[in-house]
């Protein structure tokens, strides 16, 4: 059963470590093809979050978000690899924070052509947040029921 699960987090993760290493590589001065396709998105959503709120963001540089998304997806699917929560806490935190910005399906409206492209891709994002919170819950259950089962004594 440990090797069926060790082979299940090494598939689950290489979709994270191999999404961190293409963006590494593809990282350049200008924070690569990531920045640029994050740019627009991150403007868009802090404009519709400062209308909401009424609270003025600070400038945030874009080449710095993805080498923290390039670092919390490769940190984090090294630990899940080797079954450690913070892995999983690390994985679950990108997703939250990057899945509505990076796939903003809600900008669009249900006959436009990308709409069903982005809503697949949250969807999906949405589904392996939810594997990792599996995860997580299964590894704490797992050792609160070790500690409960402490050896019986004998009375006589």
């Amino acid at each position: 059963m440990g090797f069926a699960s060790f082979v299940g987090r090494v598939c689950f993760a290489s979709i994270f470590v191999l999404s961190a290493w293409q963006m590494f590589n593809d990282f350049g001065v200008d924070g690569g093809p990531a920045a640029k396709e994050l740019a627009p998105k991150l403007n868009l959503a802090k404009k519709h979050l400062s209308s909401q709120f009424h609270v003025n963001f600070l400038d945030v540089e874009v080449r710095q978000l993805v080498l923290t998304a390039i670092a919390m997806k490769g940190l984090g699917a090294i630990l899940f690899v080797f079954g450690h929560g913070f892995g999983a806490f690390l994985l679950i935190m990108y997703l939250l924070v990057s899945t509505p910005i990076l796939h903003d399906f809600y900008n669009y409206g249900s006959d436009e052509p990308g709409y069903n492209i982005l809503l697949g891709d949250f969807l999906q994002c949405v589904a392996q947040c939810g594997a990792l919170i599996f995860f997580w819950g299964m590894k704490n259950s797992i050792t609160k029921r070790r500690k409960k089962k402490a050896p019986k004594s004998k009375t006589a």
